[in-house]
């Protein structure tokens, strides 16, 4: 198991940013989500260096989907980012965290009326339209409003990554954007000039998520600026900033090889500036949306094993106090995750078990047959890389209440999601 940021092992037991992580379960209770605040920022920071923000105005934008609580806004504000939302939930989540709205991408595929109107009240920066029908929506709203807003298109580049299926977006077969090769875009770029209340100032892709390779964001980069030089020419529109989305591939198991956020974030620009050279443009506002890979290495998820099933010459089944509520993505994706009993760190590893959760559902497995120490009722497990939805994509299914969330940091925790209690649970059902 890879111990990521400031995990250390001291006296047999796993601590995060100094704080053990059976003091977090005697303390908070599990199921347990844990981050290492200092690895957030780092990895923000990190962004902020190598993709030239200060230096060339680009933006990195944290894509809010992955995790955001207020407190995660208030991370992200401090450290100088933009925020990717895409509900009316995620915006009033950073409205209530005071996060600038001028610094907000507000993306969707089908953004309703309610929450285009909020967005233009708020006075969102930017809105990623997605389809003609947001176009007419959202110009008909600014004009009864008598407002004038900044957007991007979303294109659907047809650059198919090695990812799983269901998280890839930039192929022709997908809902998002205008698509290009059939032609969509263009008809959109025709339209534009009906629109009074929108200002189109750049174009937006996301090619898919948990992606390793460099290649086809190398693509990437050379079809949306090679498009931008287009929409100049044929419609006289300035593409001031050019959206690359996220998608940068993490370490979830020995599996996975991903390229640094340095190596993601040079190659860009080293690729911008080489395609803007031999096409004669001047260099656009770069904009990337890295989510994962800011918060995914930085969360882990506690648990507290309960029943053990041994069926003999097939497999041992050590169930824990949490499963597809707090963690889909095995079930959803056939995630895979490391994991590690945090009460017995330096014993050696004895036997292959596979972790269940607690719902009623054959298919809640967070992790099949792993190898780990002796694992008895009682013991802490750590499931790692839990940081990119988890939390986001809790759910309450079989009455389960949703798990508290806690940041670490030099030796301290701070609670920044309390855990919800049953009342919580019912408060929105009626007799």
């Amino acid at each position: 198991m890879r111990l990521h940021g400031n995990m250390s092992i001291i006296n047999n037991e796993l601590h995060i940013a100094g704080v053990s992580c059976k003091e977090l379960k005697n303390e908070y209770k599990t199921p347990l989500y844990v981050f290492d605040e200092e690895l957030v920022r780092d990895n923000c920071k990190k962004y902020i260096k190598h993709f030239r923000v200060n230096e060339n105005n680009n933006i990195v934008a944290y894509a809010g989907k992955a995790f955001l609580p207020m407190y995660m806004c208030k991370i992200v504000n401090e450290e100088g980012l933009y925020l990717d939302v895409v509900s009316g939930g995620e915006l009033y989540t950073a409205k209530k965290a005071d996060f600038p709205m001028d610094k907000i991408l507000f993306h969707g595929n089908n953004k309703t009326p309610e929450e285009i109107e909020m967005g233009v009240e708020l006075g969102v920066g930017r809105f990623v339209v997605d389809n003609h029908y947001e176009l007419d929506l959202l110009n008909q709203i600014c004009g009864q409003k008598d407002k004038k807003q900044a957007i991007y298109l979303r294109i659907t580049p047809g650059i198919e990554a090695h990812t799983h299926n269901y998280i890839q977006t930039g192929q022709i077969d997908s809902k998002f954007g205008f698509n290009l090769s059939t032609g969509d875009l263009y008809t959109a770029l025709d339209s534009m000039k009906k629109y009074k209340n929108i200002e189109l100032i750049g174009i937006h892709a996301h090619i898919g998520s948990q992606i390793f390779e460099l290649k086809p964001y190398l693509d990437e980069v050379g079809i949306m600026l090679n498009l931008a030089k287009e929409i100049k020419s044929k419609y006289n529109i300035e593409i001031k900033e050019v959206d690359l989305g996220g998608g940068f591939g993490v370490y979830y198991t020995k599996e996975d090889k991903p390229k640094s956020i340095k190596e993601f974030c040079e190659n860009i620009i080293k690729e911008a500036k080489k395609v803007c050279k031999e096409i004669e443009i001047e260099v656009p506002t770069l904009i990337i949306e890295p989510g994962r890979s800011i918060v995914a290495n930085s969360g882990s998820t506690l648990y507290t094993v309960g029943a053990i099933k041994n069926i003999e010459n097939i497999r041992t089944y050590a169930s824990v106090d949490g499963g597809m509520t707090d963690n889909i993505r095995p079930s959803l994706y056939q995630a895979k995750y490391e994991c590690s009993i945090a009460n017995k760190m330096e014993e050696s590893v004895k036997n292959q078990v596979t972790i269940a959760g607690k719902c009623c559902e054959s298919g809640d497995i967070l992790i099949t047959d792993i190898d780990i120490t002796d694992i008895e009722s009682k013991d802490i497990l750590i499931v790692l890389s839990t940081g990119a939805y988890g939390y986001s994509m809790s759910s309450n299914y079989n009455k389960i209440v949703k798990p508290a969330v806690v940041s670490v940091k030099e030796g301290k925790s701070n609670l920044i999601c309390k855990r919800q209690s049953y009342e919580e649970l019912l408060s929105l059902e009626m007799m």
